[in-house]
């Protein structure tokens, strides 16, 4: 057989699989080259396709209950740097994404935390049980969260979803006696019971 002849099967006389035509590479090894990428490709689009699928879209009434809620309730006012002192005015895409300014008492130094981060990382259903049970530091009133109604927690919840996650996570709380590294307000100690009955 010379250089130019095709390799034949010893027993059927077909071109064996290490054609000429392939420049050596057997053609059952170039088909999965051609074909392993595109199943790739398939598998990324199914698998993004089911992840976005998995957070649906937010009833729409919903999210601007929520963010009513966010503003009344003053969320904001703690939860977003800046808001109180520019009269509300500080860009949505800033909202609820914690503070680095701590609230200092008797109880130690406590910071907003980023609800952007810690809500947003709920499903609906801990969520809601986060939010009956919840008990924490001033200058927090959890007390309120704890009596929402079932479709302002949803609300709430749908707002911060609508958001999406953005900033860092808040300083973690310091306890009592250990002062902050940066800016905190501070709380006066109540007055004495004796004083307050003067």
């Amino acid at each position: 057989m010379n250089a130019s002849q095709t390799p034949r099967d010893s027993k059927s006389g077909n071109a064996s699989l290490s054609t000429a035509k392939t420049g050596g590479v057997p053609v059952a090894t170039e088909t999965l080259m051609i074909r392993l990428p595109l199943c790739i490709t398939l598998l990324l689009c199914a698998f993004l396709s089911s992840a976005f699928a998995a957070e649906p879209a937010h009833d729409a009434n919903l999210v601007a209950r929520g963010r009513y809620l966010s503003v009344v309730g003053g969320c904001n006012d703690c939860h977003t740097d800046g808001f109180a002192p520019s009269g509300g005015k500080t860009p949505e895409a800033e909202w609820l994404t914690g503070s680095q300014l701590g609230f200092a008492g008797a109880w130690g130094t406590t910071y907003p935390s980023n609800l952007r981060h810690r809500i947003g990382a709920m499903d609906l259903a801990t969520w809601k049980a986060y939010a009956r049970t919840l008990t924490t530091r001033p200058p927090m009133p959890y007390w309120a969260l704890n009596t929402m109604s079932e479709t302002d927690l949803e609300a709430l919840w749908s707002f911060v979803h609508s958001l999406g996650p953005a900033g860092t996570p808040a300083p973690a709380a310091l306890p009592p006696g250990k002062e902050a590294n940066g800016p905190v307000v501070r709380f006066p100690a109540p007055p004495p019971e004796s004083a307050s009955k003067h």
